[in-house]
């Protein structure tokens, strides 16, 4: 090559090198199809080297910005009005069908994400949606205890309510935005940032964890804990041709201890199946039944899904190509740190393919891969348990830090949080640790006032006879004080559309509908009753109690007698009462207890039953009098 060409190319290369490095980048969630934020100012931002300058246009304007010293950039775009599909430009980037309405942050555990395509035999409109102006983002999990994140993962993008895309939100931000749509007409934006089986610490930043020392970041602690918590098998015992000839047996479907396993951590299982030729080859599906506690699925050493808690069924593709004529090998990685796991009795658990069934229940093959009883002894804390260190997928702020400290510049209308089961055996710290988030958020999106819509947890669990205590009794009513005491906050009351036995109701529209109610008035100031009766006071009168509540709208009702009320005495004992309505009042007593003291309502993990309404037909919120 002669000197000229070579300088040439040298051109060239370097010419090159500098367009790639002054290349703008966004943040995942800026893309197509996004909502942004109505009548606020709006936050563009993103990075590049040092310097670049950036023009964002929207709408017919253009905002200009400079990259600095650490290459961040940002530009603030005036309150828009609701509207478009419209384009974004930003320097060479366009991000198209972009829309001004309403945004909702969505976030909690499970019940938050449950997909909607749980629901379509409940809900088969579900199939046929079409409606392009309502968006949903699923920001992906990003657990990080050690540090802040500036972004979020990829893998995630903006989805319409369409019939093509519908099946990619989740159920209860599908019914919100539906109502929410249909009633203002203005696009809605749902972005989802939660994850099942979380506990509220888990969203919190340090800064506001500092009254619950036991979840804050103790890197010695964590880094003991990573070694201890090393899995045995971790990318090995999933392969189709292990010798597991040494490895034991257990019957399954069960849970391992009560098979005489005692461990609290990793057990992997395998069993062999014989496939015959008809599904040599072929796509199949894999029905895993539910599973305790978390689950990566494996079938000939491939990956088939996974699920990180207990209570979602198990139905997992097999690819064509995997499955072959002859012995084929399941292998299950199984997770419970409280050393109850194991496959739930009396569901699914079989192969299936094209009029072929392989049955799975049995003798499985087992490995401990990681046993938590026999971690080095450095203490709790952060969410663990004494012995085995903090439970690093549960320390706190890792959820706050990867999947909400990034997404902070994105202007919201509100946020919508449905947590509280994973924090149901430590209820009596849950109001604090509820009001916090909510101050912590506000703090971080820099709104003193924004709105917050609670759902109080379900009925859940089978009824009991006689009044008892219960921890979801608990989480209720620190989520019931939230609502009262916290500014700018709404809650919806939702234990009759619970299932005794799934965690995971499917009636999440009935759920939508009461959220929403808050949300025209505490939101949006429209005047309407948008609560049930909430308790406010109690008086004594000889062997009666007389309640007295707030939120009455047209007056208290029941369907048929009042029931779940119980009335204890100065043996602090509760039984049910007899409770009547008079008026925007209720009388309770026992005709046993001369000298009542205290009353509660609706008072346990299943309250189905409890029916004290005002005439709009909302439910009051369960409630006790007592502090006991």
């Amino acid at each position: 090559m002669n000197y000229s060409a070579w300088a040439l190319c040298f051109f060239i290369a370097i010419c090159a090198s500098q367009t790639l490095s002054a290349a703008i980048r966004l943040p995942k969630l800026i893309s197509d199809r996004m909502v942004l934020q109505r009548d606020t100012e709006l936050t563009i931002w993103g990075w590049a080297d040092p310097g670049e300058k950036v023009t964002v246009r929207f709408r017919g304007n253009y905002y200009d910005a400079v990259t600095d010293r650490q290459g961040n950039w940002s530009a603030t775009l005036p309150p828009q009005k609701a509207g478009g599909p419209f384009i974004l430009e930003v320097n060479e980037i366009i991000i198209r069908d972009v829309l001004v309405g309403d945004v909702w942050l969505c976030s909690g555990q499970s019940n938050q994400e449950t997909p909607v395509a749980r629901l379509v035999e409940k809900y088969p409109e579900i199939n046929v949606s079409n409606n392009h102006m309502i968006r949903h983002y699923k920001v992906p999990t990003q657990n990080t205890i050690e540090e802040l994140k500036e972004d979020i993962p990829d893998g995630a993008k903006w989805y319409s309510a369409t019939a093509s895309d519908v099946m990619n939100w989740s159920a209860l931000a599908y019914f919100y935005a539906q109502e929410a749509y249909a009633k203002y007409q203005v696009p809605i934006g749902m972005l989802n940032s939660s994850v099942g089986g979380t506990p509220i610490e888990g969203w919190i930043s340090q800064e506001h964890l500092k009254e619950f020392p036991q979840y804050l970041f103790d890197k010695e602690a964590v880094d003991k804990a990573r070694n201890a918590q090393m899995d045995k098998g971790a990318g090995q015992w999933q392969a189709e041709d292990l010798d597991d000839s040494d490895w034991a047996t257990m019957t399954m479907p069960g849970l391992w201890r009560d098979k005489g396993l005692n461990a609290r951590g990793v057990v992997w299982f395998r069993k062999d199946i014989e496939v015959p030729a008809s599904m040599d080859g072929k796509h199949a599906k894999l029905y895993m039944g539910t599973l305790v506690n978390a689950d990566s699925t494996f079938v000939n050493g491939h990956f088939v899904g996974n699920v990180t808690y207990q209570y979602p069924p198990r139905k997992y593709d097999i690819p064509a190509g995997i499955l072959h004529e002859g012995t084929n090998t399941i292998v299950v990685k199984l997770t419970d740190n409280a050393g109850g796991g194991g496959f739930v009795e009396d569901k699914n658990y079989k192969v299936v393919g094209d009029g072929v069934e392989i049955d799975l229940t049995g003798d499985w093959k087992y490995r401990v891969g990681l046993d938590l009883g026999n971690a080095p002894q450095f203490g709790g804390g952060m969410g663990g348990r004494p012995g085995a260190g903090p439970d690093l997928r549960n320390v706190g702020s890792g959820y706050y830090n990867g999947m909400i400290h990034p997404i902070r510049h994105y202007q919201v209308k509100g946020a919508i949080w449905y947590q509280g089961e994973s924090n149901a055996g430590r209820h009596k710290e849950y109001a604090g640790q509820l009001a916090a988030l909510i101050n912590n958020w506000r703090e971080l999106w820099d709104m003193p006032q924004m709105p917050f819509l609670l759902v109080q947890l379900p009925n859940f669990q089978p009824k009991q006879p006689e009044p008892s205590e219960s921890s979801w009794a608990g989480i209720r009513e620190a989520q019931y004080k939230t609502a009262l005491q916290v500014p700018y906050t709404a809650m919806a009351v939702t234990y009759d559309v619970g299932e005794w036995n799934d965690i995971h109701p499917l009636n999440k529209k009935d759920v939508a509908h009461r959220l929403f109610l808050g949300a025209r008035k505490l939101v949006y100031g429209e005047k309407l009753v948008a609560s049930g009766p909430m308790y406010k006071e109690m008086k004594i009168e000889g062997d009666k109690i007389i309640l007295t509540f707030t939120e009455t709208g047209s007056g208290l009702t029941s369907k048929g007698a009042l029931k779940h009320f119980a009335i204890a005495g100065e043996d602090r004992k509760f039984v049910w009462a007899d409770a009547v309505i008079r008026g925007n009042k209720v009388i309770v007593s026992h005709k046993g207890i001369k000298n009542p003291v205290a009353v509660r309502y609706a008072w346990s993990d299943n309250p189905e039953d409890a029916n004290l309404k005002n005439k709009e037909g909302l439910l009051a919120s369960p409630f006790r009098t007592d502090d006991w």
